[in-house]
């Protein structure tokens, strides 16, 4: 079964999680362009990008492409808490987005399992 990938709400709360963590990193330090903030600018576009190259596909394919967004957005959420650490984003900001996270890979892992 094919999927409109701009349909589907994971990959609309991919997308502003994204949009989120582009903002965010703008912050950050020079110091951590090509480290922290290109990791996390990546894993970000990662999420949304694998939902849709893998919404083309059949079930057992599209779940792949899901666990590779889904393992993106943990390896996002730790680098969200290396940030926080780090005091490049307030406790605050970092639960936010962190929730939106943690929201995401409910509703990606509660969706991998449908598509069995």
């Amino acid at each position: 079964m094919k999927h409109n990938f701009k349909n589907l709400k994971i990959w609309i709360i991919a997308m502003e999680i994204t949009n989120d963590i582009y903002k965010l990193t703008s912050t950050f330090p020079k110091s951590e362009t090509y480290s922290l903030v290109s990791q996390m600018n990546r894993c970000s576009v990662s999420m949304p990008s694998n939902i849709a190259e893998g919404s083309n596909r059949g079930n057992k394919h599209f779940q792949h492409y899901l666990n590779i967004s889904l393992g993106s957005s943990f390896e996002l959420q730790t680098q969200l808490l290396i940030a926080c650490q780090n005091d490049y984003i307030t406790k605050e900001k970092t639960e936010k987005l962190e929730n939106k996270i943690i929201e995401f890979q409910r509703m990606t892992s509660g969706f991998i399992s449908k598509l069995d």
